[in-house]
């Protein structure tokens, strides 16, 4: 009995997993061809594609990690605390060093600001 309840529970999910998917295929086949075409002038879509479209707009705007909303956030937040927890064990000179050396690599050069050196500093009036 156990075996066979396992089994149902197991099969009840793919079916809903696949009927799922099916209607997200038809969804964005349905949203598509109705606006794309007639916005844009792109062609009207098949079944296929529009499996293609879904499976190629996951790949590049999510994961298949199965991972929460907001990850990156997370991982970011967690690399910050990183970040500060070996900033603590650093001298105060150690540390502004390190700024100073983030602050050279990492800075555009379109958004630097222009260094002042001493012959601009005192320009003759």
């Amino acid at each position: 009995m156990d075996r066979k309840f396992w089994l149902l529970r197991g099969l009840r999910f793919f079916i809903f997993a696949a009927l799922f998917v099916i209607a997200a295929i038809f969804t964005t086949q349905a949203l598509w061809n109705w606006l794309m075409p007639e916005l844009f002038h792109l062609p009207q879509i098949g079944l296929g594609q529009t499996l293609g479209l879904l499976i190629l707009s996951r790949i590049l705007l999510g994961s298949f990690r199965g991972g929460r909303p907001g990850g990156w956030a997370r991982r970011r937040k967690a690399w910050q605390q990183r970040m500060a927890g070996r900033m603590e064990h650093l001298s105060p000179e150690a540390r502004e060093k390190f700024r100073q050396q983030m602050k050279s690599r990492c800075n555009m050069g379109w958004m630097r600001q222009p260094e002042t050196t001493e012959s601009t500093a005192q320009q003759p009036a």
